[in-house]
């Protein structure tokens, strides 16, 4: 089964201007994300998925490979799309760019998860929800899972409700990883309606009527979508040391 993983990198950020290309840990966030993929065993190639001359110019300097996307792609997703139209690749998986702490032994968990299961056509990461704080803040998607570990809802509110006991709380993070003939198909159906009252498109496999394998693996990092994350990437990655370094 080959393996393709796509790292759409839009340059126009709202909330974090050039995101791609700002540094940490003296790499721009594009190549640092691009080699953390490249370090799972069940990924055979990386492309990066530029909306923007700049962006493909830096990540190709960096030896990264690139594919040039219309700038006028609604979401990372489409750009995924756009770029897996033309690939020879069973399974192509999403990873954000403001993912640099990706692990790559959970991208290889999400393959995977594929593997075993090959009636699904989407797998996912959940992890724990530690900090309080997160289960009332939007951004921070929740997921509730059947006892076989699949999603039965994603959610910008808590869930579940907490009637009685203590119930655990699992957030989405992390790549999506996608058969090649679900991508498209998703890609090319209109939204739904829970997706479009969420803004997620998780709900529209979900609403079509399709499930999604969730992989729980525990989230040590950042997701970057601020200066403010930003700055707190840069701290723990000078905490914990650069991941790149370590075998």
């Amino acid at each position: 089964m080959r393996v393709v993983a796509v790292v759409p990198a839009r340059l126009a950020s709202t909330r974090l201007p050039g995101k791609p290309l700002v540094e940490l840990g003296g790499l721009p966030l594009v190549v640092r994300v691009y080699r953390m993929v490249e370090r799972s065993p069940e990924v055979d190639e990386v492309l990066v998925a530029a909306d923007s001359q700049e962006v493909f110019e830096v990540a190709s300097s960096h030896g990264c490979r690139c594919v040039m996307t219309p700038p006028d792609l609604q979401s990372g997703g489409d750009r995924v799309a756009y770029v897996a139209r033309d690939l020879e690749a069973e399974v192509v998986l999403n990873v954000q760019v403001d993912d640099p702490f990706v692990a790559p032994s959970t991208v290889s968990a999400l393959v995977r998860a594929l593997q075993e299961a090959p009636e699904v056509g989407l797998a996912l990461v959940a992890s724990p929800i530690e900090d309080p704080s997160e289960l009332f803040n939007p951004h921070v998607v929740k997921v509730v899972m059947d006892l076989q570990g699949f999603a039965l809802y994603f959610s910008r509110s808590p869930i579940p409700y907490r009637r009685s006991g203590d119930p655990l709380y699992f957030k989405h993070t992390g790549p999506y990883a996608y058969r090649k003939e679900f991508l498209l198909r998703f890609a090319s159906s209109p939204p739904t309606p829970l997706e479009l009252a969420e803004s997620l498109e998780m709900l529209r496999v979900l609403e079509m009527g399709f499930k999604i394998k969730m992989v729980v693996s525990r989230y040590e990092g950042v997701e970057i979508d601020t200066p403010e994350d930003l700055e707190r990437a840069r701290a723990l990655l000078s905490s914990l040391g650069d991941p790149l370094l370590l075998p």
